[in-house]
């Protein structure tokens, strides 16, 4: 039986490792991302679909070249690091727009796919929801907003034996992370993390799952 998976910012990083690690466990794979080239990279072979995930035409064009719909992970997501004072309304209205919005409206694609039959979302959240750094401002109130919209879905999923879950990364060695000074971990990690969340019967879910890395300044202080 063919299990099909959407998978959105696939071009990189998380998406990408996702991709990649539900391609070992036997999905079919449908890649989103706006970069064509990235997407082609990520998995050869795959299906892809350029999407701007802010449009909801793109994402309704998207969704209907997925078909059948086993699970959507809601990857795509974006930061702009500037004090409030000097973050502009445009990168403000962009970090919200990608975030939350796209993340929104793929979801409220995957459930008009997904009901009658069942299904799974996966949406990435992140520890900057729990423990917020400076300079982060946009990224880190679409992120609460995700964990919000997981419990949202849950909730309505209950009656179409559609479950939700989240995964919030801490400190994945991915384009995002460059330069910072803390402790990485390789980010196939959480690629077979969203794996294993995806693999559960859908009478299980793991609601929430952080995975990070171990030496990173997340727990307590020291």
């Amino acid at each position: 039986m063919r299990v099909i998976a959407v998978v959105t910012g696939a071009g990189s990083g998380i998406g990408r490792a996702a991709a990649r690690a539900l391609r070992a466990d036997g999905w079919e794979l449908v890649l989103a991302g706006r970069r064509e080239d990235a997407l082609r990279e990520t998995l050869p072979g795959a299906r892809i679909v350029p999407t701007d995930i802010t449009d909801p035409q793109a994402v309704s064009a998207l969704f209907e070249a997925a078909g059948p719909l086993d699970l959507l992970f809601n990857n795509a997501g974006i930061g702009v690091a500037a004090p409030i004072e000097e973050l502009s309304l445009e990168d403000w209205q962009r970090v919200v727009d990608i975030n939350l919005t796209g993340a929104f409206l793929c979801a409220q694609a995957a459930f008009r796919a997904m009901i009658g039959r069942g299904g799974r979302i996966i949406n990435n959240g992140s520890i900057a929801a729990h423990a917020p750094r400076p300079y982060a401002v946009a990224y880190t109130a679409t992120k609460h907003a995700i964990t919000g919209l997981t419990k949202a879905l849950s909730l309505e999923g209950r009656a179409h034996d559609i479950a939700c879950g989240q995964i919030d990364v801490g400190n994945a060695a991915t384009p995002m992370t460059e330069g910072q000074t803390e402790p990485t971990m390789d980010v196939e990690h959480v690629g077979r993390a969203v794996a294993q969340m995806a693999a559960l019967p859908l009478d299980a879910n793991v609601q929430f799952m952080t995975i990070m890395a171990t030496k990173m300044p997340f727990i307590g202080r020291g």
